[in-house]
């Protein structure tokens, strides 16, 4: 399971459907472009905290992954807590692997 969310993260990063880093994030779900959001599973429970009650606010899924943060950094080039998708394709297709 891992590796298909890095695989399809991977994909939809070279897309330029992801947003990434706080407030990256809270700025895409606050304006409707993001679809899901994923959180690194190493994230601060703070900033899980504080990305799910804006998630919530704006009926946005929140996925917790099993990559870490350095995970994700292997593909945005910098270590990540939280990613913004912003395509309803890719949010199905993390759907499906992290449920």
């Amino acid at each position: 399971m891992k590796q298909k969310t890095a695989d399809l993260l991977s994909i939809c990063i070279k897309a330029g459907k992801a947003a990434k880093g706080f407030d990256s994030v809270c700025e895409a779900v606050k304006t409707g472009k993001a679809c899901c959001v994923l959180a690194a599973c190493d994230t601060s429970e703070k900033t899980i905290k504080e990305i799910a009650f804006i998630c919530e606010k704006h009926d946005v899924p929140l996925f917790k992954t099993e990559l870490s943060k350095d995970d994700i950094g292997s593909l945005f080039k910098k270590p990540t807590a939280v990613i913004a998708v912003c395509d309803e394709g890719f949010c199905g297709g993390f759907a499906k692997i992290l449920k």
